[in-house]
């Protein structure tokens, strides 16, 4: 991006649950430090509401979102490319920093299941932006 903040792309497979989850935190926790996109390689036709009400849960507000395609260029603007089962779906380009979370797919499931997925997201994203820190 053209900017000096760091941006993070998070990408799923359907852009419905965790993705969304990990930017919402990131846009939450990160405000205007970072810059947050996310995607998916099979994008749903809408967020994952189970996903939706355990965010509001937490006072985050996800229900603005829209799973969206993953695009060359998100990956191309980004500095770090947090992937979430989408397995080899996302292009890999030199000097991007690359981790790949394996977490649980909230899709399905009851919110009851959605929580510690949820928290554990946000672990992850706060040690994230803690190491996005310089």
């Amino acid at each position: 991006m053209n900017d000096e903040r760091p941006s993070i792309l998070f990408v799923c497979v359907h852009n419905a649950g965790r993705s969304q989850m990990a930017a919402g935190f990131a846009r939450e926790l990160g405000g205007e430090r970072v810059q947050v996109l996310s995607a998916g390689s099979e994008p749903a036709d809408r967020i994952n509401p189970v996903a939706v009400e355990a965010m509001a849960e937490v006072g985050i507000d996800i229900t603005g979102t829209q799973p969206r395609v993953l695009a060359v260029d998100d990956v191309r603007a980004s500095d770090v490319v947090i992937t979430m089962g989408c397995g080899d779906a996302c292009p890999v380009f030199p000097g991007k920093r690359y981790e790949d979370w394996e977490l649980t797919d909230p899709a399905g499931r009851p919110l009851e299941q959605v929580r510690p997925i949820r928290d554990e997201i946000r672990g992850r994203v706060e040690a994230l932006l803690e190491g996005l820190r310089g």
